[in-house]
């Protein structure tokens, strides 16, 4: 019998027309011989599906069902594409979770914990990853520009706290642009985060645990043309990736241990990708993205083709394994 799977998407962030990409991505990768797929818009307080006709119905949150043509269709698990909140802050985890559906993320203490970068970063810290000196200002807390800069030098990063998107975000380069640049964070979290300039090679490692297996995929180096991956990296083609990166054995180990060891701490279940900047052979941790993208140009779909495993073989697993674990 076949699974019917709401396919989650949309969401509140800046991001969420990457997130309709992603989903389209993945109904297409998933197996129409297993699975009846419904594609939920979420925006705001409505959450709704598009028939092929064009024909809207709301999902009815009381029980996770949709009624077509007078039919009440019982929609079995939720795989969420949804970049911020509330797919990636463990708003909707906490949905699911009391309504008893399984779905394909991390559950909603992992999703809290992952979305708070500071936290994240403290979570992890026993691992043995190097993590970048670090401010952090709640909305509208006087900025002392000075003593900022004689803590984390220049030049600096400032991104919003928590936050599913690449807005937000800059590299500050002169004093006078510090002050612009937190308000700009603020303008997407109620906490603007302050980093210390890692200057190095980025890169992104996914893994996965499913039935058991570990799974690490190969590591992508991001070259941008921009100062940073942003969004103009992400999204307008002004960037290149390379996968597998050209990086020493020793520090494809090293990162591929420190991976999976990020993955175990904040159990987390699902696919997940992982994000480092590397200085010499020193890995620092950048973030931890639990819904990461999986539009066409997205770089767990790069990772899955280049280790010769498909989107469809990827979704079967993270399904069959999630839908257990209800």
């Amino acid at each position: 019998m076949k699974l019917n799977i709401a396919l989650m998407t949309g969401g509140d962030s800046s991001e969420w027309q990457i997130a309709l990409k992603g989903a389209q991505t993945v109904q297409q990768a998933l197996d129409p011989t297993r699975y009846n797929v419904y594609r939920i818009m979420l925006r705001g307080t409505r959450w709704w599906y598009t028939a092929p006709d064009g024909t809207e119905t709301d999902l009815d949150r009381n029980d996770f069902t949709l009624t077509l043509q007078g039919e009440k269709i019982h929609l079995d698990y939720a795989l969420i594409i949804i970049h911020g909140t509330p797919g990636e802050d463990g708003h909707l985890q906490a949905y699911l979770d009391m309504m008893h559906i399984p779905y394909s993320s991390c559950g909603m203490v992992s999703s809290v914990l992952t979305f708070d970068k500071a936290a994240c970063k403290r979570a992890v810290a026993s691992t043995g990853v190097y993590l970048a000196r670090e401010v952090r200002l709640n909305r509208n807390a006087p900025i002392d520009t000075e003593a900022i800069i004689a803590q984390l030098g220049l030049p600096l990063f400032v991104k919003p706290n928590a936050s599913g998107s690449s807005f937000g975000v800059t590299k500050v380069k002169r004093s006078e642009e510090l002050v612009k640049a937190v308000h700009k964070a603020w303008e997407e979290s109620d906490q603007a985060l302050l980093e210390e300039f890692i200057e190095g090679r980025e890169i992104s490692c996914g893994v996965m645990i499913a039935g058991g297996k570990e799974y690490i995929f190969p590591i992508t180096e991001l070259i941008c043309e921009t100062e940073f991956f942003d969004y103009d990296a992400k999204y307008e083609g002004r960037s290149r990736e390379v996968t597998p990166a050209d990086l020493p054995a020793s520090v494809v180990a090293q990162v591929n241990r420190l991976t999976l060891a990020a993955y175990k701490a904040l159990n987390c279940r699902g696919v997940v990708r992982v994000d480092f900047i590397i200085k010499g052979e020193t890995p620092y941790l950048i973030e931890i993205n639990t819904i990461p993208g999986m539009s066409a140009q997205s770089i767990i779909p790069q990772q899955a083709a280049a280790m010769g495993t498909s989107l469809t073989e990827l979704f079967n697993l993270i399904i069959e394994d999630t839908y257990t674990k209800a």
